[in-house]
């Protein structure tokens, strides 16, 4: 990636922060959170708080208001994370931020390390910053789940060209610039996709070692392991189908085609050895696939056709959103502002 040699708000007024907390049913965790957020960061005029309280159930918008979150957003029921996520993103841009930071609300990161993930994009060096957590290192993680984590990360470089150390980390900083192209299609999580969009629209990425504080309560994404897996295979699949469509459906027609081809050498080899009229079925199979493998191979040239509009569409939107930032939010969401 290509950095620049100064900082990006040089000469002009200081950015503004703001750090947004999906949140769902987070009464209990979200004063802790709250509690470890500064208030004032180096290189920025202003810090602000919003949270998005995603169809809660419990007290998480009071226990907002009553610690000082600037900004709480709340959807009228539960969407799930990755529409908080952008909801958040959204509602961001609509205040005005420059730099917008997302974390959890279990208080999960350390918050001591926002400096460290936020100074790259003031320095002009990346468009977004991804914390990488000591994942081996991080004792209520599962071996399973320090595995899943990191074939993610390693799903996610492959697919993006990025060098991202955490894939699946929550704590980020993300541009202004960066927010706008961002759209999140996956329901479950946004973290994958995120990354992987930032580097296929030649985004600067990095990631930076960050702190994790104890656990506070179990993963809302990790119900239990073998829905976790499940949902994590599905996830990773999804990104390919979605970000390397030709290169997912060619690798299926390959498999294919070279099955049948090799079920047709079969048939030849022994049509040839012992001239039998044995081993038709390896024909009809080998018909088949072949046939199979040839279908794939057309889905993969049209998947392809299809992803390049999808990319001319992301950059119509893009395009106006940056020139008409949103003013407000849907009719699924309710907004509350302190006044400053």
């Amino acid at each position: 990636m290509h950095g620049s040699s100064g900082s990006k708000f040089e000469n002009k007024p200081l950015p503004k922060l703001i750090i947004q907390i999906p949140c769902y049913n987070e009464a209990e965790t979200l004063a802790v959170a709250l509690n470890d957020l500064p208030r004032t960061v180096a290189g920025f005029d202003s810090v602000e708080w919003l949270i998005i309280d995603d169809g809660s159930s419990d007290a998480t918008a009071r226990v907002a208001e009553e610690n000082g979150v600037d900004h709480v957003i709340r959807h009228t029921s539960n969407r799930g994370l990755a529409y908080a996520f952008m909801t958040g993103i959204e509602a961001c841009l609509a205040r005005g931020a420059d730099v917008i930071v997302n974390t959890d609300a279990d208080n999960q990161y350390n918050a001591a390390d926002l400096p460290a993930l936020t100074r790259p994009v003031l320095e002009g060096r990346a468009d977004m910053v991804i914390g990488a957590r000591p994942i081996s290192e991080i004792e209520h993680f599962s071996p399973l789940k320090k595995l899943l984590q990191k074939l993610g990360s390693w799903v996610v470089r492959v697919s993006s060209g990025t060098d991202v150390q955490d894939a699946p980390s929550g704590f980020r900083a993300i541009s202004r610039n960066a927010a706008q192209r961002l759209i999140v299609f996956n329901n479950y999580t946004y973290t994958l996709e995120t990354i992987i969009q930032a580097g296929r629209k030649n985004m600067r990425v990095v990631s930076v070692p960050i702190r994790v504080n104890g656990d506070l309560r179990p993963s809302r994404l990790v119900k239990s392991i073998p829905s976790y897996l499940k949902r994590s295979i599905f996830t990773i699949v999804r990104i390919f189908v979605i970000y390397q469509p030709a290169r997912f459906f060619g690798a299926v027609a390959a498999v294919l085609f070279g099955l049948g081809f090799l079920l047709g050498l079969r048939f030849l080899y022994f049509y040839l050895v012992d001239a039998s009229s044995g081993h038709v079925q390896s024909v009809v199979l080998a018909g088949v696939l072949m046939s199979m493998g040839f279908q794939a191979l057309l889905v993969a040239f049209l998947a392809d056709v299809i992803a390049a509009n999808r990319k001319l569409l992301e950059d119509i939107r893009y395009t106006q959103r940056a020139a008409q930032p949103p003013s407000g939010m849907s009719s699924a969401v309710e907004t509350s502002d302190r006044e400053a």
